[in-house]
């Protein structure tokens, strides 16, 4: 077998477990296919999700139906402001031997899942908050002068209310910048409505079954390090980055005027790999531009830090970055 015809195989197999996950969510989680791809993009790509919308939009049962299609260990952290950083990583007791005396041990916290809920993450107090950054960048809880590495696969998923609400604390920029995606849950349609009515009040009742386990999902996710990205792919998408500081030539007006600092590194390390995976959903073996502007979105809107004039005139991050992707030249100038 060719190398080609190698390729080819793995993507077609990547299709198939990807179309496996899509049909077993959609079991349960009506519509919201960009949702639930993204949600998918940040697992495969071993990365963290950051899910925004007002409440009752299923954003939790989202979480739980993929828990239960991939088959992993999964935990729920509730944030509340009265949570503290032990009630997340753990924490180290004093217990008794069998044979007398005592000893100290480290009691694992929820965190040490295979997927992990944050669920309204925005509730807790930002000490609290920071509790979960060591786990999420180094897949390790440090407690004492004791680490402890978490188990692989390895995925937060966090969800959060509109900050204009009440009882919600701001996540700090450090914690935002280490989830992969922020994602919109937006408001169902008529018809969708009218299915989750349909499913939610009558005697429907739907088993949602493993399709995927941890083997499988590692394997897909080294796939993914191995989609090629030309060099004029990487280049377009690193000059989207770089448009997005008020101080760069390639900014543009609406950057200069509302954008307080730009996205970091890890933006356009999140478009390039988000674009391979979207290259795969699509059975392509190679990233192209306009996967890089279907990413871009996702992966820099929670990175860009608007001014204070952008947040008083009510600026969306979106439309900053939509002025961005219509207006940067696709070859460089």
């Amino acid at each position: 077998m060719s190398e080609a015809e190698a390729a080819r195989e793995e993507v077609e197999d990547f299709q198939k477990q990807v179309g496996k996950l899509r049909e077993e969510i959609g079991r349960i989680i009506v519509g919201n296919r960009e949702v639930v791809d993204g949600v998918l993009t940040c697992m495969l790509a071993g990365s963290h999700a950051l899910l925004e919308g007002v409440p009752g939009l299923g954003k939790t049962m989202l979480v739980r139906t993929l828990a239960e299609a991939v088959n992993l260990e999964f935990s729920r952290i509730q944030f509340t402001p009265d949570l503290m950083p032990a009630d997340i990583t753990g924490t180290t007791v004093v217990e008794e031997r069998e044979g007398g005396g005592h000893q100290f041990e480290f009691r694992k916290g929820p965190v040490f899942a295979n997927i992990v809920l944050a669920d309204e993450v925005n509730r807790a107090t930002p000490k609290t908050q920071s509790a979960l950054l060591e786990a999420m960048q180094e897949h390790r809880v440090t407690v004492g002068r004791t680490t402890h590495v978490i188990p692989e696969p390895y995925f937060v998923l966090a969800t959060q209310n509109p900050l204009e609400m009440e009882g919600t604390y701001p996540l700090p920029e450090a914690q935002l910048d280490r989830f992969f995606f922020k994602l919109h849950v937006p408001f169902p349609n008529r018809e969708e409505l009218h299915t989750i009515i349909d499913r939610t009040t009558t005697g429907y009742h739907a088993e949602v079954k493993p399709v995927v386990d941890a083997e499988e999902i590692l394997k897909m996710q080294e796939l993914v390090r191995k989609v090629p990205v030309a060099r004029h792919v990487q280049d377009y998408a690193i000059r989207v980055l770089q448009a997005t500081h008020p101080d760069r030539e390639e900014a543009t007006d609406k950057v200069r005027r509302y954008v307080r600092s730009g996205g970091s590194p890890r933006g356009v390390q999140a478009i390039l790999l988000a674009s391979k995976i979207r290259a795969l959903f699509d059975g392509r073996f190679a990233a192209s531009i306009d996967d890089v502007k279907a990413t871009a979105l996702p992966a820099l809107r929670h990175r860009i830090l608007l001014s204070f004039e952008g947040e008083a005139e009510g600026v969306a991050a979106d439309t900053v970055l939509e002025e961005i992707l219509s207006k940067l030249p696709e070859g460089k100038a």
